[in-house]
């Protein structure tokens, strides 16, 4: 009997100790936060508010830097929690990337879903893809926090299976002059909300009126582009000091957005061509902004 009751106590010991163990292991585990974007709503929304439009043919949208200022929104408010991805959520028609869903599929930390586009042009399957994904990687536990930019009453299923698994999702807005661009039951149905507002898409949305700069000029190497990076990252160096560079290093690669925007908008008059659309020489520029300051530090 006192043999049974040791071997009892000695299985219970390695119990606590493996239970232990696991407690140790999970608290050692960060927090993961991935940001949904539905972006018909997206357009639809950011274009009305800053260019008076819902028609995307009326007006760009440097999603480039949109989502780097979305991550960075992130990085803020889950400061604790590692990014796994953004997800782009658009239609197509046949399901076929076009030239700017192709460049944003092309982005570090995006993947993009294609949705079908009817006679219409409305979306077909994207709020099922979005269900799908918030569904799977709640379940298996792949983020503890979800992000989601979009307002359709469908998502509600979308949320409801994510929370059914621990996740907790927060819807993000966009700013409307006059009523509301999210479905009631959505807000209900989420863990939090936030609004964002003119400001931080204007830097992102401009209505075509022609180009910024003449389409004749040539096209500038990723050599000269990365130069002119760490050109501007000396100024910004200069004006700024270490101080300010010792808070940017952390977020590598990330710049925040108004950083981001700043650096854009001077490379553009430096080099007298447009970098919107081109994602290549938007990393290049980066690159030769973020090399400098490593390299100073």
């Amino acid at each position: 009997m006192n043999d049974d009751l040791a071997a009892l106590s000695a299985r219970i010991d390695r119990t606590n100790e493996l239970l232990q163990r696991m407690l140790a292991e999970v608290a050692k585990t960060p927090s993961t936060h991935a940001i949904f974007v539905d972006a018909g709503y997206l357009y639809a929304a950011a274009g009305r508010l800053v260019s008076g439009t819902e028609d995307r043919r009326a007006f760009d949208l440097d999603a480039e830097g949109l989502i780097e200022a979305l991550i960075d929104k992130a990085r803020t408010i889950f400061a604790d929690s590692r990014l796994l991805r953004v997800y782009w959520y658009d239609g197509a028609r046949r399901r076929i990337h076009t030239a700017e869903q192709q460049s944003i599929a092309e982005l570090p930390d995006v993947k993009v879903r294609l949705g079908n586009l009817n006679a219409n042009n409305q979306q077909k399957g994207v709020d099922s893809l979005i269900r799908s994904d918030l569904e799977s990687l709640a379940r298996h536990r792949a983020i503890s926090d979800a992000a989601l930019l979009g307002g359709d009453e469908d998502l509600v299923s979308a949320v409801e299976a994510a929370q059914g698994y621990g996740a907790r999702v927060h819807l993000w807005g966009i700013e409307t002059p006059e009523g509301r661009n999210q479905a009631e039951p959505l807000l209900w149905e989420v863990d939090s909300q936030r609004t964002l507002d003119l400001d931080f898409f204007k830097p992102y949305v401009s209505r075509r009126t022609g180009p910024a700069y003449e389409s004749t000029a040539s096209r500038p190497t990723r050599e000269a582009v990365r130069f002119v990076g760490a050109q501007i990252a000396a100024k910004w160096l200069a004006a700024r000091g270490r101080e300010s560079l010792v808070e940017l290093l952390p977020g590598h690669p990330y710049l925040p957005g108004s950083v981001d925007q700043d650096l854009l908008v001077e490379a553009e008059g430096l080099l007298q061509y447009s970098l919107r659309g081109q994602p290549d020489l938007r990393r290049a520029l980066r690159d030769g902004f973020w090399e400098h300051l490593q390299a100073q530090y």
